[in-house]
């Protein structure tokens, strides 16, 4: 957590005044906390592919969680307007057209936005590795540094359980769906950026429970 923290500060120190250097002024939870007292930002990306080198982000939905609870009302869902045509294969798995992107917002605009909520937050995603490799990119082409966050993965937790027992996971098992599924939570349409930030929530809610020890978990322990 020192590491981190340093690392944070000294981002800071070589950005000019924008909202990625206010994120990192901004403490992060201590790690040895338990998560009853940590705030979480949900976060889903609807990108037109998986390599943010030549990808684009098309959406942005997240959702806040404050003690185990999902705040509904902290939800927000963003279009983004993106700088060429968003190709065929892509809006028929998001249903984004171009004609709908195209009254969306600016990226930059809504990173800003993004980046104020997630201060002082844990950022939790489903395969957590290309929400932040979009964000980097994201936040290099925005405010000229990259993202850091401590970050917890739904994906990666499920694995860990897996492992645990000595597992390995199947086909697809691991997916959002499959895994709200294995926990009896409700299915919902997949590929729009609030619900999936929404599913993501209340499938980690249903990881914590079901972990083995009793009492509240650390931090640290989850982390991605």
């Amino acid at each position: 957590m020192l590491l981190h923290s340093l690392r944070r500060r000294w981002l800071a120190s070589r950005l000019s005044d924008n909202p990625l250097k206010a994120f990192y002024q901004i403490a992060m939870p201590q790690t040895g906390n338990g998560v009853d007292g940590v705030e979480f930002l949900s976060l889903d990306l609807e990108t037109t592919g998986f390599d943010s080198r030549h990808e684009t982000i098309l959406s942005v939905g997240w959702v806040v969680l404050d003690s185990r609870r999902i705040l509904l009302g902290s939800g927000e869902h963003h279009l983004i307007k993106p700088s060429s045509a968003i190709n065929e294969s892509s809006a028929v798995i998001h249903a984004i057209t171009d004609d709908m992107a195209a009254g969306g917002e600016e990226l930059c605009e809504v990173m800003a936005r993004l980046l104020q909520v997630l201060q002082g937050r844990v950022l939790l995603a489903h395969n957590a590795v290309i929400e932040r490799r979009f964000l980097d990119r994201a936040c290099r082409h925005c405010f000229g540094g990259p993202f850091r966050s401590l970050t917890v993965d739904t994906l990666q937790l499920a694995l860990r359980r897996l492992r645990q027992r000595d597992q390995q996971p199947r086909g697809g098992e691991l997916r959002l769906g499959a895994l709200r599924e294995e926990y009896g939570l409700p299915r919902y349409r997949a590929h729009n950026a609030l619900t999936d930030a929404l599913a993501t929530a209340e499938l980690f809610l249903a990881q914590l429970a079901h972990r083995a020890k009793g009492g509240d978990t650390a931090l640290r322990e989850i982390l991605s």
